[in-house]
């Protein structure tokens, strides 16, 4: 086989915050020497694209917002697809409500007025958002998830993501999500495979995470690659269900991995 395009996670993969991770430049050069169709998936569900395109422009990358996907714009398209007409109770921040209401969906700020409720990444999250989610739940209305990362990588300490809220409100009501829209979804895989184009059987999804980059690529049938940078180190791949194809400790050998490929095809 000879790849045609490939996936790329963001945060811990090639930028960390508006800095460039070492190797990340040689990476990508290589993804544009093989001449391989790209798409950016992250599941930070706050940041629009184009933040994204300003964030990979001081890191020194060229990236248009349309080349990205977010658990924010994801979840978008879910609910408009799914939930166009109902009224959504957001627990989450403030950039992805207003994802939500630029897309014309009608949001409630009364929890026993929810047809859907979307549980998300929320630095307000309490004892109170939690006696709202009871209140939302009462009549069982749809429960979508952004994404379920646990915990944001940072320079400092991590911080808590949006799967440690939408493990909260799941447990506060007995009852698990109906929907999470982020990596390693169906919807998620649906969503960049559409975008690239290509089989998913030659594509590469490159990432961080176990169990979302790589999980994602492997339900997908797609080639995997763990970098360690982010993160998850080689130790973490001993202990998971999910073993990636591939494990590098910098972005700059994916052009081994992508010039093993093509010769083998040569051959």
């Amino acid at each position: 086989m000879s790849y045609q395009g490939i996936v790329l996670d963001v945060d811990g993969t090639v930028v960390r915050e508006a800095a460039p991770i070492d190797g990340a430049a040689e990476g990508l050069d290589a993804v544009d020497d093989a001449g391989l169709r790209r798409v950016f998936c992250s599941n930070n569900p706050t940041e629009r694209p184009a933040a994204y395109e300003e964030r990979f422009a001081e890191a020194g990358f060229t990236v248009s917002a349309d080349e990205v996907f977010t658990a924010g714009t994801i979840t978008t398209d879910y609910l408009q697809t799914e939930h166009a007409d109902e009224q959504v109770f957001l627990i989450g921040e403030d950039g992805l409500r207003d994802q939500l209401v630029d897309a014309g969906l009608s949001l409630t700020t009364d929890p026993r007025a929810a047809d859907v409720v979307v549980g998300s990444l929320s630095t307000e999250f309490g004892y109170e958002t939690l006696c709202e989610t009871i209140i939302a739940m009462a009549d069982e209305p749809a429960f979508v998830g952004t994404d379920p990362d646990t915990v944001i990588p940072q320079d400092g300490p991590d911080r808590p993501g949006s799967g440690a809220i939408i493990h909260a409100m799941e447990g506060v009501i007995d009852r698990s999500v109906d929907v999470i829209c982020g990596k390693p979804s169906a919807y998620a895989r649906k969503t960049v495979l559409d975008y690239l184009g290509v089989p998913a059987e030659d594509c590469l999804v490159v990432g961080d995470r176990l169990n979302t980059d790589i999980q994602l690529g492997a339900a997908a049938g797609m080639t995997t690659v763990l970098v360690t940078t982010g993160i998850m180190d080689r130790s973490a791949v001993a202990a998971s269900a999910v073993t990636p194809d591939y494990v590098i400790d910098s972005l700059a050998e994916l052009a081994a991995i992508i010039e093993e490929t093509a010769e083998r095809y040569v051959a």
